[in-house]
C-alpha cells in the first residue's frame, strides 16, 4: 500500500495513522494488538486527520461497546450455544475475556470448567466469537482434538467459515498486510453472505 504513516499517542489508546494514495474518500479504523489503526486518504490535511482520528475513535468505542459482551454475557452466550449445538452437555463454570492470549483465540481448562477468550476477538463478527466458544465448549465434552471433538465442533453451522476467517486474520496479522479491515457489523456480515456466489 502506498503512502506514509505516522503515529499519535496523546491519549490511550495508541493511535497509528496510515495514509494511502489509493484511498480516495473513505476513512477506516480497527484495533491491532494494543493500538488503533486509522487509515485515511493521503491528501487530508493534519487538521482533517485529527478530526477523523477523534471521530473514528468514538465510532470504534461505540462499536466495541455493542459487540463486547461482558464476562457474564459470554457465559450466558456459551450456555445457549451448548444447549443449541452440544445437546446441553458442556456447562462452563466461568467464561471470561483475557488479555494474555496472543497466540490462540481461546482456551479451556476442563478440570475447573473455565473458558477464556482472547480480547483480540472483540469486534469480530458474532458468528466467529460463537465458533470459538463452541470450540472451547467442546473441550468440556472431549478434552483433546480427537475426531469425536471435531464432530461436536462441526455441529456449529458456520464452523468452516469461522475457521477460514480466523486463519485469514492470523495470516494477515503475521504478514503485516495493510488492508481495509472487514466490516464486522452484522450488516457487513449479511452483505458479505449475500455476495457469496458458488
Amino acid at each position: 500500500m502506498a503512502g506514509s504513516s505516522g503515529s499519535s499517542s496523546t491519549q490511550e489508546p495508541i493511535v497509528e495513522v496510515r495514509r494511502s494514495r489509493k484511498r480516495r474518500r473513505t476513512v477506516a479504523a480497527y484495533r491491532e494488538d494494543d493500538k488503533v489503526i486509522v487509515m485515511i486518504p493521503a491528501r487530508l490535511t493534519r487538521a482533517e486527520e485529527q478530526e477523523w482520528v477523534a471521530t473514528m475513535l468514538k465510532r470504534l468505542e461505540k462499536s466495541d461497546q455493542r459487540r463486547r459482551p461482558s464476562d457474564s454475557g459470554l457465559k450466558r452466550r456459551a450456555v445457549g450455544l451448548s444447549d443449541r449445538y452440544l445437546s446441553g452437555l458442556a456447562r462452563p463454570d466461568t467464561v471470561r475475556w483475557v488479555d494474555n492470549q496472543n497466540s490462540r483465540w481461546g482456551s479451556c481448562t476442563p478440570s475447573d470448567r473455565s473458558i477464556r477468550l482472547s480480547r483480540r476477538l472483540q469486534g469480530m463478527p458474532s458468528w466467529v466469537i460463537d465458533y470459538v466458544l463452541v470450540h472451547e465448549l467442546a473441550h468440556l465434552i472431549e478434552a483433546g482434538h480427537t475426531p469425536a471433538f471435531w464432530e461436536w465442533v462441526d455441529r456449529y453451522p458456520k464452523a468452516e467459515r469461522a475457521k477460514g476467517f480466523l486463519e485469514g486474520v492470523a495470516a494477515a496479522s503475521h504478514l503485516g498486510i495493510e488492508a481495509d479491515p472487514p466490516d464486522c457489523s452484522e450488516e457487513g456480515a449479511a452483505a458479505m453472505a449475500a455476495d457469496d456466489v458458488d
